[in-house]
């Protein structure tokens, strides 16, 4: 296991004393490596929400040329802008 030594201020110290002091970690070791964890688990997460869209994408039909695309976008804002609610 790698050992590392990190500096933070007095009061990001104090923090991580507190979160120990709830009972919920032993020692700034357990702390900071739950907080790795949760910051490997988001990135995983965003990872997972950005391949999902590429797929939905790709799999959504035929391309558009994007003149096409932003011609539609603009009378699609046009219409809520309008006021009006429907679909094109």
């Amino acid at each position: 296991m790698a050992r590392l030594t990190i500096s933070m201020p007095d009061d990001m110290s104090d923090f991580v004393n507190a979160q120990i002091e709830t009972g919920k970690y032993d020692n700034v070791s357990e702390y900071m490596r739950d907080l790795v964890r949760h910051e490997q688990e988001r990135k995983k997460a965003a990872l997972k929400r950005v391949r999902a869209r590429l797929e939905r994408s790709a799999n959504s039909g035929a391309p558009v040329p994007i003149k096409d695309a932003f011609e539609r976008l603009g009378a699609m804002h046009q219409q809520q802008v309008a006021g009006d609610d429907g679909n094109l």
